[in-house]
């Protein structure tokens, strides 16, 4: 197979049949070895966490599909933590979206002066960074993305109100476990001129809280899925 792209937490593959393979590994984003889906470097390796959030992933996808929200998912091998997509382009040179239902992480470090770290956002709240390591993932607006030719206004708000609901989907579903989905982050792409959720809902990439604890990754994942 052709190696098309190596990322932070997967590499991805060509397929013959014109699909693409994401082959997910055990690197995590984080800072000084503690696990924080925020930060834009790998800062730990977290054995077993790339078929966690494989498992993860294929699960809301699973159930994404039954509430007619299209994706770029197909199929899934998790013993080879290999995931079969569907060909799509990304916005820009990649952008990451983040929707928070807590203000912590990232979001304090910037915004603390006018927000206590754990303050429930009604509603949820949606922001976009790219995806530059040398630049810190910088924030853009959509009135940004759309000056910059990345996407239309239109395009944008497809995607948020896409990242609005699926949130909601995940954090119900966590919320029957005894979980609290405090943030996750996203990726979209566009597929035929259409808006669609790309990349994974690992549990890698959302902050989940049990009784006031954050839970790691791989316990996330043996959570939802053990249920």
């Amino acid at each position: 197979m052709e190696k098309m792209y190596t990322g932070k937490t997967k590499d991805v593959y060509k397929l013959e049949n014109g699909n693409v393979m994401l082959k997910f590994k055990d690197d995590c984003t984080g800072k000084d070895g503690v696990f924080d889906p925020g930060e834009n470097t790998v800062g730990l390796t977290i054995d077993g966490i790339g078929k966690a959030n494989l498992q993860t992933s294929v699960y809301y996808f699973e159930m994404l599909k039954k509430a007619g929200i299209k994706t770029h998912y197909v199929s899934a091998d998790v013993e080879n933590a290999t995931m079969e997509v569907l060909p799509a382009t990304v916005f820009g040179k990649g952008l990451e979206v983040i929707c928070r239902l807590v203000a912590t992480g990232s979001f304090i470090r910037r915004y603390g002066e006018y927000m206590e770290d754990g303050t429930v956002i009604d509603g949820g709240y949606v922001e976009c960074t790219f995806k530059n390591d040398a630049k810190g993932d910088p924030l853009v607006t959509s009135e940004g993305l759309a000056v910059l030719g990345v996407m239309t206004p239109e395009m944008f708000e497809s995607m948020k109100e896409q990242t609005l609901k699926i949130t909601k989907i995940v954090a119900d579903d966590l919320k029957t476990i005894g979980l609290d989905l405090w943030d996750i982050k996203f990726e979209f792409g566009y597929n035929n001129n259409e808006v669609i959720l790309i990349d994974e809902i690992a549990s890698g990439n959302m902050r989940v809280y049990k009784d006031g604890t954050i839970v790691d990754p791989v316990e996330l994942t043996k959570l939802i899925l053990n249920r």
